[in-house]
């Protein structure tokens, strides 16, 4: 009989019997696996079950009463109904009729195993928060160790199998026999890549937290093929506990040219049925993932081949009929088309950045040319954004080639003119797959002797190699590999024989699947491109933005030293503003501003230390080239930002300033300050006529609150920073063993930050303002907190982040919630605060915020470009009235779903704003919350 002790919460409920034998198989249920006794037996029609421990005041009434009792028959097909859907449906979803608490759901689950009867563990059966089973009378039975349990949403958990392959008919009754669920193996492919590992963490948590099997394929292909426990492992829950801070692949990955053979697929086969698998996930290059789906198409003759040669049996061959197949792009090279980003790409991309920027520094001390050779063999993606974030003098790169003699005038003129106008140093970024237009390889050596004499340049050679690869992956890279992850179980449980294998993509911003096979065939379309020398249809077939970034490049690299492009009368006088806080990329589109418009022939301003700077002291200064160089890898605001508002500084004077030096167009980048400011503007237009030109707010803040756009410039900085912040917090809470840190987040109102970051860094908890805290949610967490820790006994990496946004609660701050942690662990564990403040900010910019702030500035001049003469008909209006078409030069450039737009400020303001709590209205990451609580085990009320 089990301790009394295990129960306590519900006070009173009254159950019906409907004949003699069921109340005593009631009865027997009640005392002999709950613990109950009997306190009062009047007759044999009433019994009174209460608990011996009388404090817990837990009492059920059984009554025999026919007319009040469901039938017989009623019972028994409840009863059959819901063990039916044991397997199919999660039981939360389905009003308990009685709910428990209990302190030991684990010895509840033998009991009621050893007994016989049903029994669900929810979300899974490696950490559970919950129990259900069935009384005889067909009454459903939840245990919890939380408050509040079973207040949750209708989900599956469970993958939906046909009543026909779970249940079988014997002697007209119907036999629970074992759930049919999917076995997934997962492996990495090819050249490692930052990113894998996460994916690998999120494959194996969704998979359980699915109800599956999930074994991890140790060394790639050559551990399908050589087989056995030491290559297929079954991974639980807390095996890949702390992979998303570690780089590479923890699972190997290897060449195996026998399973290119048939024979080597054959053992392949062989193995993954002997192991019970029939789902494979493959995160790897196109070679890895063409191999994968050859091995799909092949799997029926495989199987065939087996049962003939009696390698497998039967009932084997008849439960392996179909291999589920899905892939993921893990490569740095980014070379993958039909997605927009491969793991691990944005990664290889900072190394580089990190470098170069190292370099840079040299460079200028001893004023040397650098050549950076970075990898990319049949793809410059890594070379021209790398080009781009770092402001190199020269790439070359697969894509663009030229002959032996342009590339060498070119790259001589625009490198002699940098140095001629007072440039110390010199950059040029290699592929190692860069090629002349007739398709000889490009070496550094090449580039370093025509540095060294054409231009007499002191030059060295510079080659990363195989650190572009290592290192923990940066925020971007764990995040989208993670929903990469879950998404490839999506997918698996959800094909059937029919369905092409799908390529788990991101497609603008959003994951996606793609056809595994098109994916592939485009992509070697390129390199085909490249060698039969048709190289326009080899950038075509790249994605969009490669195209963008490469004429980006190009327009900025040609600043101030080559005639402009525009000319004279179409020129323009174009200012730059930086409003609210400092974040990362505000210099970057400075930077590519100032450079394209002298580029275009545009004269571009600088307004410093923002509207009240202007407004008291003039601070208006014409950009030079030279004074701007080396702005992109900057943190902070070089030109001085504040959060002073138009009105506050004296809208008046600023008119007159716009007046007197004439602008044509202004570019504010700022975060829901800046936003602001542009509505004040856009409403002052009607007394101004000097503001009456178009105006563009690039949005830049770590909170990315600003609405209009799914990305401001600084938010990828921020969360990197963050991340790296964490990582170190977690390893210290890791090597105390039990301690939880609970960190403070900023971002005002907006959770987006602690969102993503409880994604990358793997934190148990976040709690963000767009749901507060609750104290029915803050004690199953702090349950939850101790049931975790005391399955730790003995582990490493035993440590626990909790993340809390500022403004989550006024009440329960940092402080607050780590006292109450404390004091509930009763000394199991301990609690300690850690608030990075300022940190979050971030220093040095990341690449993917330099590349966007340099797409977002260009974008912003040439959409100055377009309406400063529409804008000039309204500027000396005398009857100007506010209309569609003058409002709609007043605009937020935005990203959605990775597409830049414009929006109209008065759209924005007006009904897609929560200006009070300085928020967007619609918040997009809500999905990433229920993922980044799926994969930390939290049950979220």
């Amino acid at each position: 009989m089990p301790d009394a002790s295990l129960f306590n919460g519900t006070s009173f409920i009254t159950l019906f019997a409907p004949n003699i034998s069921l109340l005593q198989a009631s009865i027997d249920f009640y005392t002999n696996f709950l613990g109950f006794a009997i306190r009062k037996n009047s007759n044999q029609k009433l019994f009174w079950l209460q608990l011996e421990e009388d404090q817990n005041n837990v009492s059920i009434q059984l009554i025999l009463d026919p007319e009040h009792a469901a039938s017989v028959s009623q019972i028994d097909q409840n009863i059959r109904n819901l063990t039916r859907s044991l397997y199919r449906k999660d039981w939360r979803s389905i009003q308990s009729n009685i709910a428990f608490k209990s302190s030991s759901l684990s010895k509840l689950v033998k009991l009621l195993k050893d007994g016989g009867h049903p029994v669900q563990q929810s979300p899974n059966e490696i950490s559970p928060f919950e129990v259900y089973t069935v009384d005889p009378l067909g009454s459903l039975i939840g245990f919890s160790g939380f408050k509040n349990p079973f207040a949750v949403n209708e989900r599956s958990l469970l993958p939906k199998v046909s009543e026909e392959k779970a249940y079988r008919a014997e002697d007209d009754s119907e036999k629970l026999l074992n759930p049919v669920r999917k076995t997934i193996g997962v492996m990495t492919s090819g050249g490692d890549s930052p990113g894998m590992n996460p994916f690998v963490r999120a494959v194996v948590r969704a998979g359980i937290y699915k109800g599956c099997k999930v074994f991890c394929i140790h060394e790639g292909y050559e551990g399908l093929v050589r087989g056995g426990e030491k290559y297929i492992k079954e991974t639980q829950w807390h095996d890949v506990r702390g992979w998303l801070v570690e780089g590479g692949t923890n699972i190997g990955t290897a060449r195996c040219k026998e399973f290119r053979e048939r024979s080597g697929r054959l053992k392949a086969c062989k193995n993954m049925i002997d192991m019970g698998i029939d789902a494979l996930i493959v995160c790897g290059g196109d070679g890895s993932l063409t191999g994968a789906d050859r091995f799909r198409s092949e799997w029926p003759s495989l199987i065939e081949e087996l049962l003939q040669t009696e390698q497998i049996s039967q009932q084997q061959f008849n439960t392996h009929q179909n291999l589920n197949i899905c892939g993921a792009v893990g490569s740095i090279d980014n070379d993958m088309s039909s997605t927009d980003a491969t793991i691990g790409a944005f990664s290889s991309l900072d190394r580089i950045c990190r470098a170069i920027d190292y370099i840079d520094a040299t460079a200028n001390s001893h004023s040397r040319a650098f050549i950076v050779e970075v990898m990319g063999r049949h793809c410059g993606w890594l070379g021209l954004l790398a080009g781009l974030a770092t402001s190199a003098d020269y790439i070359l790169i697969p894509e663009k080639p030229a002959s032996s003699r342009e590339w060498q005038d070119q790259m001589c003129d625009i490198v002699g003119k940098h140095r001629a106008r007072g440039k110390r140093k010199t950059i040029v970024i290699v592929a190692e797959g860069a090629i002349s237009n007739d398709l000889s390889p490009i070496s550094c050596d090449q580039v370093k002797d025509v540095l060294v004499n054409r231009l007499g340049l002191d030059t060295r050679v510079t080659t990363l190699g195989h650190v572009q690869r290592g290192g923990t992956a940066v925020a971007f890279d764990r995040i989208y590999a993670t929903l990469q992850g879950v998404e490839a179980v999506n997918a698996v449980l959800e094909c059937d024989a029919d369905t092409p294998s799908p390529m788990i993509a991101i497609k603008e911003d959003q994951i996606t699947r793609v056809p595994l096979v098109d994916a592939v065939e485009l992509t070697q379309q390129v390199a085909k491109s490249i060698e039969s020398r048709n190289f326009k249809k080899a950038i075509s077939l790249r994605d969009s933005e490669f195209v963008e970034h490469m004429k980006n490049f190009i327009s900025t690299n040609s600043a101030d030293h080559v005639p402009p492009s525009l000319p004279l009368e179409k020129r323009k006088k174009i200012a730059i503003i930086n409003v609210g806080a400092p974040a990362g990329g505000m210099n970057s589109a400075v930077y590519s501003m100032a450079t394209y418009c002298m580029s275009r022939g545009h004269v571009p301003y600088a307004i410093h230390n923002g509207f009240s700077g202007l407004a008291r002291h003039e601070s208006v200064r014409s950009i030079n080239w030279l004074d701007i160089e080396g702005w992109g890898s900057l943190g902070g605001s070089e030109i001085g930002t504040n959060r002073t508002l138009p009105n506050d500084a004296d809208i008046g004077m600023i008119a007159y300033f716009f007046e007197k030096y004439g602008f044509d167009g202004l570019i504010l980048v700022g975060g829901f300050e800046a936003f602001i400011s542009l509505h004040q503007l856009e409403r002052a237009r009607i007394n101004y006529p000097s503001l009456r030109i178009p105006l563009v707010l690039i949005p830049a803040t770590i909170s990315n609150n600003v609405p209009g756009t799914e990305y401001s410039l600084g938010s990828d900085t921020c969360l990197n920073s963050f991340m790296e912040y964490c990582d170190v917090i977690k390893q210290s809470a890791a090597a105390t063993r039990n301690r939880v840190f609970v960190v403070e987040v900023q971002g005002g109102n907006s959770g987006y930050i602690a969102t993503h970051a409880q994604l990358a860094c793997g934190a148990q908890i976040s709690y963000v303002p767009e749901e507060g805290i609750s104290l029915a949610q803050l004690e199953m967490d702090i349950n939850s907190l101790k049931e975790s820790f005391a399955n730790d006994q003995g582990k490493t990496k035993s440590g626990r982040l909790i993340l809390k946004s500022e403004n989550a609660s006024k009440v329960l701050t940092t402080e607050v919630i780590s006292t109450i942690i404390d004091d509930e662990a009763s000394g199991r564990f301990d609690s300690k605060t850690a608030i990075p403040g300022h940190v979050q900010q971030g220093g040095i910019p990341s690449p993917m915020d330099r590349v966007r702030a340099s797409r977002f500035a260009i974008r912003a001049v040439s959409f100055i470009e377009r309406h400063s003469d529409r804008c000039q008909t309204f500027k000396n209006s005398i009857s100007f009235r506010q209309t569609d078409e003058i409002t709609s030069t007043a605009v937020v450039l935005g990203i959605h779903k990775s597409q830049l737009r414009f929006t109209p400020i008065r759209q924005l303001y007006d009904f897609e704003s929560d200006v009070p709590r300085r928020m967007r209205k619609n918040i997009f990451w809500s999905n990433v919350r229920e993922i980044s609580d799926m994969l930390s085990g939290r049950t979220s009320l």
